[in-house]
């Protein structure tokens, strides 16, 4: 189970309003809406984090391709197309 921990961020009036609203749309309390919304903005944080380290791996194992080797195949498709 997870615990939950008081988290006291500091808002701006016009933040506060828009959350406010917002959860209120939504049929939420505001520390629920503030809850969700800072758990989905770290998932996306997390999930672009190991999508950059799988390219970095990529990378470290000499996995890529090189922008002079990628633009002589675009220049090649194009000419491919030409004919």
């Amino acid at each position: 189970m997870n615990a939950h921990r008081p988290l006291r961020p500091e808002l701006g009036d016009d933040t506060l309003a828009l959350v406010e609203q917002l959860a209120a749309a939504r049929g939420m309390s505001r520390d629920d809406f503030a809850a969700e919304a800072i758990r989905r903005v770290a998932e996306s944080e997390a999930d672009f984090a190991a999508f950059v380290r799988v390219g970095a791996d990529q990378i470290a194992r000499g996995e890529y391709v090189t922008h002079e080797e990628m633009m002589q195949e675009l220049s090649e498709m194009i000419e491919r197309r030409r004919r």
